[in-house]
């Protein structure tokens, strides 16, 4: 690696991924082992196949791993969590939250203030509660970086309100927080996938559309091109990016 003047050190460093027994959340936590840090996994479900595989991954590159039980609606647990991580890794330099949903998708007239809320409080509160927790932290060490998942649904989307009022959140929180604490060390910025061939996507849609994405590459993306990205930006090679929402779209 070319040398950066304002690079920090390559450190064991310790990764936290909410959601990361699935999906994007797990192909961001592999590749963070792949590139040599710890990573502790939260998810409401500890004893889930999902979670016992991405430790066996995690682990197969020498890496410790760890699995937290956390609901990210609350923060009693988010907090609770990431005070299990500290004990048993004594420091948090990454934070990716990958946990969320997609709620219901239906025509606003059809969805329910509880509906609504779920998502909320999922996709938006759940990255909240998890800064809330860790920048802290970070801020003490003087670096950190934390990286949100953003969606293109945040321009509108008529069937699925929730979602898209909770994506165009998430992009603002990332914003905000991107301008706070960069001269303290700490960036966070945020990704905007198209959708990745997850289990979260691909039962919702027809073989035929899933294979006409129609974007310009012509082919959705595996989980593993966007953890690419997110690791970039988790990096000590990323010296000059916070607040920066990067799309990883197929062009």
């Amino acid at each position: 690696m070319p040398s950066l003047r304002f690079a920090a050190p390559v450190e064991e460093r310790v990764a936290l991924v909410t959601g990361g027994a699935n999906g994007i959340g797990r192909a961001c936590a592999v590749r963070f082992a792949e590139a040599g840090r710890h990573v502790a996994i939260a998810d409401v479900d500890v004893d889930s196949s999902g979670v016992k595989e991405t430790l066996s991954q995690i682990e197969s590159f020498g890496r410790r791993g760890l699995c937290v039980a956390m609901d990210v609606t609350s923060e009693q647990s988010v907090q609770s969590g990431v005070a299990r991580v500290m004990e048993n890794f004594g420091r948090i330099d990454i934070l990716v939250c990958a946990a969320g949903v997609f709620g219901r998708e239906a025509p606003f007239l059809e969805q329910t203030a509880e509906q609504f809320d779920r998502v909320m409080k999922i996709n938006v509160y759940g990255a909240y509660h998890a800064h809330q927790a860790v920048l802290p932290l970070m801020i003490e060490r003087g670096w950190g970086r934390c990286v949100t998942f953003s969606s293109g649904a945040r321009f509108g989307n008529p069937n699925q309100v929730p979602y898209a009022v909770s994506k165009a959140a998430v992009h603002t929180l990332v914003q905000s927080l991107g301008a706070a604490h960069p001269r303290q060390g700490v960036f966070v910025n945020g990704v905007e996938p198209s959708r990745s061939l997850t289990q979260m996507v691909i039962p919702r849609f027809s073989a035929e559309h899933l294979a006409n994405p129609g974007n310009p590459i012509g082919r959705y993306s595996d989980p593993e091109e966007v953890a690419d990205v997110v690791e970039f930006l988790c990096s000590e090679r990323n010296t000059y990016t916070s607040g920066a929402i990067w799309p990883v779209k197929g062009g």
